[in-house]
């Protein structure tokens, strides 16, 4: 079995050697610069990861693994956009760098290229990886819909939250190992099961992006610290304190959320106090590891030797500890 490491070079090498087109410049540039800005590639490795554990040949798995990438990428650029967001990975985003009709455009432009990825998919199981692609972009869409509306909702609670990053972050990273899984050759029973060890996985994830934005490092973490706290997101952090808040402490954090004229720095170290004092970080780290155990707990159901389940084991078990 590969590590992850090895499986994430391989990956990368074939990212690179993708010639995704050059004209128009404007059209195509960004698209270049998006694929190429790095990251962990983490579900499309653990695409061909699940691949590999069912008897696949991760050559094989390959164009389901670029497809998935570049769909996550064009989700990267448009919601980029709409969270206003200045730096992706310590760069200056697509909007930025050129401007929203570009990175409007090349976000489309990359959708399509998932799909002429995946059609070059060598497998008798195609139908079954259209139809979970489909479905998990589609949900896509929808969790980046909820986000949005949650925005002007204020009767948001955690329930809903945590739908609407399952839907948003977590399918992606789930229908990944699902399909994986496929065209390794898996039961319809082990494809869910460790879909559903990705759902978990991703939950944790999403959580865990959620308390790197207000106590993360932002050198490792690659995007501004309390950017979620300035533009007032829903998090799990924000509900939770919402949640826990009576009198001053709720008085205080509703004034700094409708305060338009504050210094961002000053918010964000305000509201950062507020978090302290309800323990928000701990009870964030608790939720967080709720969700591992449950991904934990799936992963052991697969129908599989132990050995071949154990690269996936470590990579959720580096995620717990990572710091972007």
């Amino acid at each position: 079995m590969n590590t992850f490491e090895n499986l994430q070079l391989g990956f990368n090498k074939e990212l690179n050697a993708y010639h995704v087109g050059s004209h128009p410049k404007n059209l195509y540039g960004p698209v270049h610069y998006t694929l190429s800005m790095g990251g962990k590639r983490l579900r499309p490795v653990l695409l061909l990861m699940a691949a590999e554990a069912f008897g696949g040949n991760t050559e094989h798995a390959m164009p389901a693994a670029l497809a998935i990438e570049i769909f996550h990428n064009s989700t990267l650029v448009h919601d980029d956009i709409m969270d206003k967001a200045d730096l992706r990975r310590n760069q200056p985003t697509v909007h930025r760098e050129w401007n929203t009709n570009i990175a409007i455009l090349s976000g489309d432009l990359m959708i399509l290229k998932s799909y002429e990825a995946l059609n070059k998919l060598d497998t008798p199981h195609l139908s079954s990886v259209l139809s979970v692609f489909n479905r998990i972009t589609a949900q896509v869409c929808e969790g980046q819909q909820l986000d949005l509306d949650f925005e002007n909702n204020n009767e948001v609670n955690i329930s809903d939250y945590m739908d609407m990053i399952r839907l948003k972050t977590s399918v992606l990273l789930a229908g990944a190992l699902e399909i994986g899984a496929i065209i390794g050759g898996a039961s319809k029973e082990d494809a869910k099961k460790i879909y559903c060890f990705g759902e978990h996985l991703g939950l944790a994830f999403q959580l865990q992006d959620d308390f790197l934005d207000a106590f993360g490092n932002k050198n490792t973490f690659g995007k501004k610290i309390g950017g979620d706290i300035v533009a007032n997101k829903k998090t799990y952090l924000l509900l939770k304190a919402l949640e826990l808040t009576q009198g001053p402490y709720r008085d205080q954090l509703t004034s700094l959320m409708n305060n338009k004229s504050i210094d961002e720095n000053e918010k964000i170290a305000q509201v950062l106090q507020i978090y302290k004092g309800l323990k928000i970080k701990e009870l964030a780290e608790d939720a967080m590891l709720k969700h591992y155990d449950k991904a934990f707990a799936s992963l052991k159901d697969v129908q599989l030797d132990e050995i071949r389940k154990h690269a996936l084991y470590q990579v959720s078990e580096k995620l717990i500890h990572r710091e972007s």
